[in-house]
């Protein structure tokens, strides 16, 4: 018999263990185990993390399966395990559900509260003694009315969900529509600093408004309570979707909330918004909280380790992940920690005291990231395979080992700090936003009065301890940790337009840089001109950006400095200071628009204005003959080269002149964007054969001279190697035997039409040579392969179309583009190969016999 008064996951297991003469249920186990007390008050964060409801204990509570011929069928077995899985995530959720609507209650009485006083101070605005003016009455309680009616529909929709609680119920469109209106948090938020000031004048002006105490500083009290909910919303939808089976409908309604929400906190002014989560309070009473946090590299005796960073408000502790067995909670071991009162950053004119560390070749990073985009092909594919799980979830396991050592080792920006000892700490850094960010948050902390603080080997246990449920970012930012249902980014090209610039108060040499996110880390992409001595630049430069899984665009505007004696003694360059930063979205439905969309990000009270518009790879990889036959671009090469009665394009030709004369030492060259509209006025000028040609070569900005060289060979109605020979490239990079891959691949030079082939190796010895300046320009023989490699070799559409085309972005590294870059490699390897040898040499590069 079943007691009637068991819960559902009780009669479960008591109905299964009954049906059988064996026990299958271990002994150990508690199948109901007491949940978690989830209290989202408005004071603290408290809870577990939600780490009880994880996939993580399943092997401590799935049924034991007796092998012996006696046994029921397994897939009962699996239906039990899985069902007490998904009722258990979901007893959870409605939990976690009900402790938030308590607080979302506390939090509209305390927002009555906050409007409680408004009401009469208006009456007596218009009297002949008023307390005080409608105008201060406004900025003061700017916007709490609103902010109290979206709450209170919020409570009243989301309060019959809890009592008549449904499994299959979604309540995830509530949240969505919450989210949608943080607009007018952003304006409560904007005001917010201008409200506390207007309200200390008034209390000290005025002994009636004194005695409210709800609206009086130092804190805020009540005032304060708005922008602390912005974020407790934000950390409910995490602990939501953890316990939100994927398959269930409530699950992308919250992960576009999540997403909406997280969005609008990355986009606030950090001045006026903190997370403000208390982690313990000191001995002092004051209440320690966590400001910021994530994963950074940290060198250590030499090597890299991956650390975790938490930022407190009187602290900055330095932790790593111990090793657990399964089923167990995860826990931080502290490495170190620093007070911020003896926190100081090293400057540029002290002595280089912190051990250097090995900064791997850049070819290395590039090869590693077509290793994991083609692991992400191949994932795609066997998802629709039958019975592909099981090779998925090991193809996962190795994208993830390759994406953490990309993370390991790509960043190489410095970011040291060291203590009042002289004691030194070294962090590599990917961005010079992510370092921006870092040291403008420490540093507006420790304008305030802050007291060296000694921890206790206990309190520094609790503080570490606590940072497992404080913690923002859960994981390391690589794919493998990433839903199937999150948005995979875009890969193609971002064209944007860098418009201008104001809100600056003095004259300045400005310019701004563009930034994209990569296989988990920001890479800079693109950099205006300077614009001299203005309060009000107008670049109007575009840019065309390669994007790879890319969801965010970053612009940081800089000033430039000219003082030599401003050197950084890591890289010897002049350091320039940040201006401001900011960063947007790309959101693939606004992005993929044909049309140029118009934005601002705001930065510090500068903005910066800029356009842009996406073009997907499908359509940017078109090989599209031009209908002018009269001009250079997407025309055939041998009709160039006889209406111009040379060997080798006269675009080609000085392209590569004016590289080698003044561009060769130039950091990134071929690799950084030129400005798109200096490309373009190239590309005219070319087509259109302009006498004065030559001086615009050599006023141009030479990051534009390389990239009209790199379009010309991509808008080539046929790569230079040729269609018909691409399938036979393939073929030979392929070949293990170095003797037959060497007769092979010269065999096929061999093959190139004459214009074709005197163009590739004019092309091929100008690539050496710059790739002889390395340790300036930072470009090797791999790095330049990476760059033209697709471009000379990619088959025209026509061509395309006979073999398997390329229908999804992740498919866009696969073994192709691999094998076309290793195909230009091997001829930049390859000692110089002179025209009068390969046509001399017929019967050594013969593959006949």
């Amino acid at each position: 018999s079943v007691d009637p008064g068991l819960g559902l996951l009780q009669i479960l297991v008591q109905v299964f263990s009954s049906s059988r003469s064996r026990s299958f249920i271990r002994s150990n186990v508690n199948p109901c185990p007491s949940p978690p007390d989830f209290n989202y008050n408005t004071d603290g964060y408290e809870g577990d993390g939600g780490e009880d409801g994880k996939s993580q204990d399943g092997s401590e509570t799935l049924p034991f399966i007796d092998e012996s011929p006696t046994m029921s069928p397994q897939m009962v077995c699996a239906l039990l395990a899985c069902t007490l899985l998904a009722y258990k995530g979901l007893e959870m959720k409605r939990l976690v559900l009900s402790g938030f609507l308590a607080s979302e209650e506390i939090y509209i009485n305390q927002l009555e509260a906050l409007l409680l006083p408004m009401r009469p101070l208006r009456a007596t605005a218009t009297t002949s003694q008023p307390v005080l003016t409608l105008q201060q009455i406004d900025t003061i309680f700017y916007k709490i009315q609103d902010i109290f009616e979206i709450h209170k529909d919020f409570y009243d929709a989301l309060l019959p969900h809890i009592q008549h609680w449904d499994h299959q119920g979604t309540v995830g469109h509530l949240f969505q529509r919450l989210a949608s209106q943080l607009g007018v948090y952003k304006a409560f938020v904007d005001n917010y600093k201008v409200a506390l000031e207007t309200a200390e004048k008034c209390s000290q002006a005025n002994l009636q408004f004194q005695k409210i105490s709800v609206v009086r500083p130092p804190e805020g009290a009540l005032l304060y309570k708005p922008i602390d909910r912005v974020t407790r919303s934000t950390l409910v939808l995490h602990d939501l979707l953890k316990h939100t089976p994927p398959d269930h409908p409530d699950f992308p309604l919250l992960q576009d909330a999540l997403r909406i929400s997280q969005n609008f906190l990355s986009s606030i002014n950090e001045e006026n918004l903190d997370p403000r989560r208390t982690a313990v309070t000191t001995p002092k009473g004051e209440a320690r909280q966590l400001v910021k946090d994530g994963f950074l590299v940290e060198v250590s005796e030499s090597s890299r380790k991956l650390r975790h960073i938490f930022l407190f408000t009187d602290l900055l502790l330095c932790a790593k992940m111990k090793k657990t067995a399964v089923g167990r909670h995860q826990q931080y071991e502290c490495k170190w920690y620093l007070p911020l009162a003896d926190l100081a950053f090293q400057t540029s004119d002290e002595s280089d005291s912190c051990p250097s560390v090995q900064v791997l070749p850049e070819h290395e990073i590039e090869e590693m990231k077509i290793k994991i985009s083609v692991l992400k092909s191949e994932i795609q594919k066997e998802k629709k395979a039958p019975k592909g799980q099981s090779r998925v979830e090991r193809l996962r396991k190795k994208m993830n080992e390759q994406e953490s050592w990309l993370l390991m080792h790509s960043p190489t920006i410095p970011f040291r700090i060291h203590n009042k000892h002289g004691k030194s700490y070294l962090f590599l850094l990917s961005s010079d936003y992510e370092r921006s960010e870092w040291r403008e948050t420490i540093q507006k902390l420790q304008r305030k009065d802050l007291q060296a603080c000694v921890l206790t080997s206990v309190e520094l246990q609790v503080l570490t301890s606590s940072c497992f449920k404080l913690r923002t970012v859960h994981n390391i930012p690589v794919t493998s940790n990433k839903d199937d249902e999150e948005t995979p980014g875009l890969y193609g090209f971002l064209h944007v337009i860098v418009h201008s610039a104001k809100g600056f108060k003095e004259s300045a040499n400005l310019y701004c840089t563009l930034e994209v996110d990569s296989f988990g880390y920001f890479v800079s992409k693109a950099k205006t001109r300077v614009f001299r001595d203005t309060t009000e630049p107008q670049w109007n430069e575009e840019f065309e950006i390669e994007l790879e899984g890319s969801q965010y665009l970053r612009i940081l505007c800089y000033e430039k400095c000219y003082d030599k004696s401003k050197l950084n003694k890591d890289d010897n360059e002049i350091v320039d200071k940040i201006m401001g930063k900011g960063q947007v979205q790309l959101d693939p439905q606004t992005v993929q628009s044909k049309n140029w969309t118009m934005d601002v990000i705001e930065m510090n009270g500068i903005k910066v204005e800029f356009s842009m518009k996406f073009t997907s790879r499908d359509l940017s990889l078109k090989r599209t003959p031009s209908k002018k036959q009269s001009g250079v671009f997407g025309v055939k090469i041998s009709v160039v080269t006889k209406r111009e009665r040379s060997k080798v394009p006269y675009i080609v030709r000085q392209c590569i002149e004016e590289v080698e004369k003044r561009g060769i030492d130039e950091v990134g060259i071929y690799r950084i964007s030129g400005v798109a509209t200096d490309i373009q006025a190239l590309k005219s000028a070319f087509d259109t054969n302009t006498k004065d040609i030559l001086v615009m070569l050599s006023d141009m900005d030479i990051n534009a001279i390389a990239g009209t060289l790199k379009l010309y060979f991509r808008e080539l109605p046929e790569p230079l190697l040729t269609d018909r020979l691409y399938p036979a490239f393939m073929e030979g990079i392929a070949l293990s035997d170095p003797a037959a891959k060497q007769n092979c691949m010269m065999h096929l030079l061999r093959s190139l039409p004459e214009p074709n082939l005197m163009t590739f190796l004019t092309l091929l010895e100008h690539l050496k040579r710059v790739a002889q300046k390395e340790p300036i320009n930072k470009m090797s023989l791999h790095n330049l392969a990476t760059v033209f490699g697709p471009t000379l070799l990619r088959p025209s559409e026509a061509e395309t179309a006979k073999g398997q085309h390329i229908t999804s972005a992740s498919d866009i590294w696969s073994h192709d583009v691999m094998a076309q870059v290793q195909v230009l490699l091997y001829y930049l390897q390859h000692p110089p190969i002179s025209f009068a040898e390969l046509k001399r040499n017929t019967l050594y590069f013969s593959t006949d016999g």
